[in-house]
């Protein structure tokens, strides 16, 4: 499908280089038909001979019998009809080679499935479009195109269904195209068009983008699939070239700014479009970076666990660290996990990740006592890894770590899709002395019959919760009614983000909870988990390789005279990991 009145033809290309390789077979044809032609002429040379040979015998003996005049005639006219038959398979072979070679041009500029240019033709096809746009000082936009989920529609409906949707897409992307546009199958469900506009009506665009949005989400009905498409678009665009010389390069590079826009658009939500600006090309250009340095960073060391204190609170005692990632990169400095844990998601790299982290995290924490615990997270894409509880259970054997120390933390998120996978996971970890916590509780979708379908242990409140009881009602209700249904259902809980002594004495007289936040210390590396077990455990607690490493200074005992200090203000972005704990452990009057 092409708009307007340009045809593949039209494009001023090298036919040659454009026209496949004729098959053995054709071939075959070719030489058959030679070798026939060779043996025509041939013949028509000996009859000659001949008869030039009997004209001139009679010419010289008239007596000579008059049978040989009728021969030569008689041979003359089947070498007419032989050579007539022959040209005319000549002139059909020509014809088919023209028509084979006009098709495979044809095919090598466009896309067989919905007619339009492909990546390779549509340079070209835009050079008449560029030069209309140069003589009327017209600006030129580029539109990409990508269809929103277009793979689970192949994997759930086949193939074929697939071919239908990209071609109705196709024609009702064309349908509303302004008259000369160019338009191409870039591959799979992504489309390029490219149009002219005058530079003082830019909302022209604008208004083409929404129509596209528009038209694309049309329900379908196909071959069992009923539904809407939604797609994605980037645009790009640039004023009315001045040199046709740079016309090629000018519309390689709105491609490329258009596909950043349409990369953007996808990101925040699909179902859209986006204009191109110069930060999107910065961000991608540093997620790129990224990508880079996190498969990099594994192979070198560079990601390391660091280890949050986390307490009872009623009896203000150590009970195990929660280990936390952290990126120490020669590049970005120290990164938090919200920066890199997504990227490595999508690269497909969490899970060798995860291996590197957690299994350091297990040699880390057969120094300390061994009654503390050792808290982890995974992410929701191990969790749909049916070999994760396996990988897990074999690094807990291969470091000697004992599985009764170990809490995995699932976030609500990971109980989105497969359920039964999800319920076989947790049995899995479970049955083999596994602890589980479902984190960020309240934040997430996690229905009542869910929670008691699956086997936890504990849950913990999302930090967004906790933080804000002191001045919101109802985010205080809400754990109010939480505490309540984990009595009820004997499952008990943990809280994140204390910071601050009057949270902690709220939480305190609310009941008995596990918590953690900048109060009792921020995430620490391995070598400073010494001084914590110290501050709330006293030097006993420590092997005496441990206690020569932090030194006397460090293992004096708190009082339990010393005040609760109020703790320094969380830092924004990258916690400052030097900040020490403020929190001075107290024994609380209903203490276990």
């Amino acid at each position: 499908m092409r708009s307007g009145n340009d045809t593949v033809s039209d494009i001023e290309l090298n036919t040659t280089a454009n026209i496949p390789t004729a098959s053995r077979s054709s071939h075959r044809r070719l030489l058959e038909t030679d070798v026939l032609a060779l043996g025509l002429a041939i013949a028509v040379g000996i009859l000659v001979l001949g008869v030039g040979s009997s004209i001139l015998a009679r010419s010289i003996f008239p007596t000579a019998p008059g049978w040989l005049g009728c021969t030569v005639l008689v041979l003359v006219l089947g070498l007419a009809v032989v050579g007539c038959h022959l040209c005319v398979q000549l002139h059909g072979e020509m014809r088919n080679r023209r028509r084979a070679a006009e098709e495979d041009r044809r095919n090598a500029l466009t896309d067989p499935l919905t007619g339009c240019y492909n990546r390779r033709s549509i340079g070209p096809a835009s050079d008449t479009l560029l030069t209309e746009a140069t003589n009327r000082d017209d600006a030129i936009a580029v539109i990409m195109i990508d269809v929103d989920n277009f793979k689970t529609i192949n994997d759930t409906y086949g193939h074929r269904v697939g071919d239908i949707m990209l071609r109705q897409c196709a024609l009702r992307i064309g349908a509303v195209l302004p008259t000369g546009s160019v338009m191409a199958r870039l591959g799979g469900d992504e489309f390029a068009c490219i149009l002219t506009y005058p530079p003082a009506y830019p909302y022209q665009v604008d208004r083409l983008a929404n129509q596209i949005v528009a038209e694309a989400a049309t329900p379908v009905e196909t071959e069992g699939f009923h539904g809407s498409l939604t797609v994605s678009l980037g645009l790009a665009h640039s004023e009315a070239p001045r040199q046709a010389s740079d016309n090629r390069p000018l519309i390689d590079a709105l491609l490329h700014q258009a596909d950043v826009a349409l990369y953007q658009s996808k990101k925040t939500g699909r179902d859209r479009y986006l204009w191109y600006t110069d930060h999107m090309e910065d961000a991608l250009r540093h997620r790129c970076d990224l990508e880079a340095g996190i498969r990099a960073g594994i192979a070198r060391g560079e990601f390391v666990p660091y280890y949050q204190p986390v307490l009872d609170l009623a009896t203000e005692t150590l009970v195990g660290f929660e280990m936390l990632a952290r990126w120490h990169s020669p590049s970005f400095g120290l990164l938090e996990p919200d920066v890199f844990i997504p990227i490595a998601e999508e690269i497909g790299a969490i899970a060798q990740l995860s291996d590197v982290l957690i299994g350091q995290a297990l040699r880390d924490a057969q120094s300390w006592r061994p009654e503390l615990t050792l808290s982890v997270n995974i992410s929701p894409v191990q969790v749909r890894d049916p070999w994760f509880a396996q990988k897990l259970l074999k690094l807990c054997q291969v470091e000697n770590f004992s599985r009764n120390r170990l809490e995995v933390e699932i976030s609500e998120t990971c109980l989105h899709g497969d359920l039964t996978g999800v319920i076989t996971l947790l049995s899995s970890l479970k049955n083999q002395g596994v602890s589980l916590c479902l984190d960020d509780f309240g934040m997430g979708f996690c229905s009542l019959s869910q929670l008691r379908r699956l086997a936890f242990d504990r849950i913990k409140l999302h930090r967004g919760l906790v933080s804000g009881m002191a001045e919101d009602s109802d985010a205080r209700a809400i754990v109010e009614s939480v505490v309540t249904l984990g009595r009820g259902m004997n499952l008990p809980i943990a809280v994140e983000g204390i910071d601050s002594p009057a949270l902690l004495e709220d939480l305190q007289d609310m009941g008995d909870f596990r918590g953690q936040g900048y109060i009792f210390g921020a995430p620490q590396p391995a070598g400073e988990t010494a001084h914590l077990i110290t501050r709330f455990m006293g030097p006993a607690a420590l092997p005496a390789s441990d206690m020569q490493l932090i030194g006397p200074a460090a293992i004096e005992p708190a009082t339990a005279a010393e005040p609760i200090a109020q703790p320094a203000s969380q830092p924004s972005g990258t916690p400052d990991e030097t900040i020490a704990p403020t929190f001075t452990p107290q024994r609380r009057r209903h203490q276990a």
